[in-house]
């Protein structure tokens, strides 16, 4: 069959951004998916999968037969003050929830109160709530802006005999779910197969024929769990499956799938995805989505059912097609530039809709230069330019802006544009088009 990875470098050429994209991701990234800055295949998986905190995720698992620790969340220091008598023991676990990895070494902005989850004596959960509760998190996942934190959850307090790691997510090679599991646990997957890469077990599942209580034991038995603890830990591997497929997950983590000294098997911790595209029969799962802890310009965008991500780069695109819209980030690698988004404006968009993506593309501060670039196929390119000179009529144009029409009504909207006045830079020529968008983004610098 023909190779999905991406074409071989060639020399003295820039790395093809497109082309990450269609590179078989390895599963250890795949853990890390929230951490989408470095790689616009992460940055994509992060956009098109809906992320829950921690709690919903526990809660979901505990309806499925899923083995979980006692847990309870609060909003408030007096929700908080509250919930934590009703934990047995003299202390409980306070962890704050933000979607990223890392809280336990991450630091508040504010207070610079360190460390998002703590173990302590219950009389003291006023205190650390007051300090975690409408706070900014900062972790190494977050990046240096950190994610609010509006919820803490509390936890009961056990000791962890043994920890191992567990997931389920997409595998394209064996075209289905693929288990992945560690004896060793509670600590990220990629270190751990950075040290052994003989550590980790995968196991394909017949997504046809689902998983079986006897491939459930085996995994079970594959991570280190033995008798009793290895039937436990694969009733729970079992129920996992079925959060997979029921939910219509991306990808199910456990970090640690832990052995107590109590003598349970239980989910300590976990990272769930769920995919956008099957909102429609997922809505109570998707009614949980937090929008706060998501980038401002990502939400408004799925507002106009824009597809648009946020990238590090100085020149913003707006495109029609994801094929194009990636042959633009390429090529804007290619003569030295690098996109700050991915924006396709899709086919069936309207004035209203291009209006609000120029908005969104213009109010990012990381934007130096814009280049728009449409080939007029079902979206007309009278439409396009209605909505950019509508846009910059209402927010005004304070960026350089490069514009390249071809296609259906190419004449009508070179037209549209000409005829309203805009400091507008018209060029029709693709290659051309993306080395001035390159050279007006470092001018602005």
């Amino acid at each position: 069959s023909a190779s999905t990875g991406p074409p071989p470098p060639v020399p003295g050429r820039p790395p093809l951004v497109a082309a990450a994209m269609f590179a078989a991701v390895p599963f250890i990234r795949a853990a890390a998916a929230n951490s989408r800055r470095g790689a616009l295949a992460g940055a994509l998986g992060a956009r098109r999968h809906l992320s829950l905190h921690e709690y919903q995720s526990l809660a979901l698992f505990q309806d499925f037969g899923v083995a979980v620790p006692k847990i309870a969340v609060a909003h408030s220091v007096t929700e908080a003050t509250e919930i934590a008598k009703g934990f047995p023991g003299d202390e409980v676990v306070i962890k704050t929830q933000v979607l990223a990895g890392g809280r336990g070494l991450g630091h508040f902005k504010e207070n610079n109160f360190q460390g998002g989850v703590h173990i302590i004596k219950k009389d003291k959960a006023a205190e650390f709530a007051e300090k975690m509760l409408g706070k900014t998190l900062v972790t190494k996942q977050t990046g240096a802006a950190g994610k609010p934190c509006n919820v803490v959850m509390f936890a009961e307090k056990f000791q962890i005999k043994t920890e191992k790691y567990f997931a389920i997510l997409m595998d394209r090679g064996s075209g289905g779910p693929i288990m992945i599991g560690s004896k060793t646990g509670g600590t990220s997957i990629e270190d751990i197969a950075a040290k052994d890469p003989s550590a980790i077990v995968k196991s394909p599942v017949d997504i046809m024929e689902g998983l079986s209580s006897a491939q459930a034991k085996e995994m079970a038995v594959k991570m280190g769990f033995e008798g009793a603890k290895a039937d436990a830990a694969a009733v729970s591997i079992e129920n996992l499956y079925k959060v997979f497929i029921e939910c219509d997950c991306t990808m199910v983590e456990i970090n640690p799938f832990a052995e107590l000294t109590d003598g349970r098997v239980i989910v300590c911790d976990a990272k769930v995805g769920f995919d956008d595209n099957a909102e429609f029969r997922q809505m109570a799962i998707h009614d949980k989505r937090d929008m706060s802890q998501e980038d401002p310009q990502e939400v408004e965008a799925k507002k106009y059912d824009l597809n648009y991500i946020k990238l590090d780069g100085s020149v913003a695109c707006m495109v029609n097609g994801a094929g194009l819209a990636m042959s633009t980030m390429d090529l804007l690698a290619l003569v030295g530039g690098s996109p700050a988004n991915f924006l396709d404006v899709g086919g069936a968009a309207n004035k209203d809709t291009i209006c609000a993506a120029f908005k969104i593309i213009q109010g990012d501060p990381d934007v130096k230069s814009i280049f728009i670039n449409i080939f007029g196929g079902i979206m007309r390119c009278d439409v396009i330019a209605d909505g950019v000179v509508a846009a910059v009529k209402e927010v005004g144009l304070s960026k350089p802006l490069i514009v390249r029409l071809v296609g259906t009504n190419v004449e009508q909207g070179k037209k549209i544009i000409q005829e309203s006045g805009l400091d507008v830079m018209a060029i029709s020529d693709f290659t051309e088009a993306a080395k001035k968008a390159v050279e007006m983004a470092k001018l602005a610098k």
